[in-house]
């Protein structure tokens, strides 16, 4: 994990993915993780540059002038799995990444899904990175480093306190069209699975079932926004 992507996190620092059952029986049957290609998000400034750092980035143009054009290149081979980083379950996320009441969310750590990806096929380089939000037309965006422009977003997405693993697929010589799929071992990446907190008793017991079919022993905990209200 490079210290440079990582200033305040660490092994420890709990993080969640919110997703819906297909995604995480699709994640637990093939025991791989889906990362998007850093150019396909909605967020247009993906991957972009602060209004400082292209002011830099035009001096560099008159020695360097495919400068660009290899870096909208290499964008299509950058790949992205996002996570939010909180030491408790989001009222919010549950609204932004699930829908009509049914959802889950797995509960992680740094440590986690860093020891998930370890045996990775080493073709891909993987790092582990927090993101910086900041203002784009006043703060600078440093581009020393080919994974820091997908580590800054404009302040206005602060909320989501992301942490990526993110990957360069380059040296796979192959298409990477929206995204790929990198291997997984959900055992050591799930700490515990949250359903969603106004889900029906019938999804409870589906996914349940399920988890217990495939022969997964992590933890299904209840959501605290169901918690029983003391008065």
């Amino acid at each position: 994990m490079d210290q440079r992507l990582i200033k305040t996190l660490n092994n420890e620092t709990i993080i969640w993915k919110y997703l819906d059952l297909s995604k995480f029986l699709d994640l637990l049957i093939s025991r791989k993780m889906f990362l998007s290609r850093s150019d396909k998000f909605e967020d247009q400034y993906e991957g972009t540059f602060s209004e400082p750092t292209f002011e830099e980035i035009k001096e560099l143009l008159k020695n360097k002038p495919d400068y660009l054009s290899n870096y909208k290149a290499q964008r299509k081979n950058i790949v992205i799995s996002s996570w939010h980083a909180n030491a408790h379950e989001s009222f919010a996320m549950w609204q932004i990444f699930t829908k009509n009441n049914e959802g889950l969310a797995i509960q992680s750590t740094i440590g986690k899904l860093q020891n998930s990806v370890e045996y990775q096929d080493r073709a891909i380089d993987l790092q582990i990175g927090e993101v910086n939000y900041i203002d784009y037309k006043k703060e600078y965006i440093p581009f020393t480093d080919k994974y820091f422009p997908y580590l800054y977003k404009r302040k206005s997405f602060q909320y989501e306190n992301e942490v990526r693993l993110i990957g360069d697929a380059t040296q796979l010589n192959k298409s990477v069209n929206d995204g790929l799929k990198i291997d997984i071992d959900p055992n050591h990446l799930i700490e515990r699975l949250y359903i969603h907190p106004r889900s029906l008793n019938w999804y409870k017991n589906l996914v349940q079932t399920i988890v217990l079919r495939l022969g997964y022993s992590f933890e299904i905990a209840k959501s605290d926004l169901e918690s029983d209200i003391l008065l």
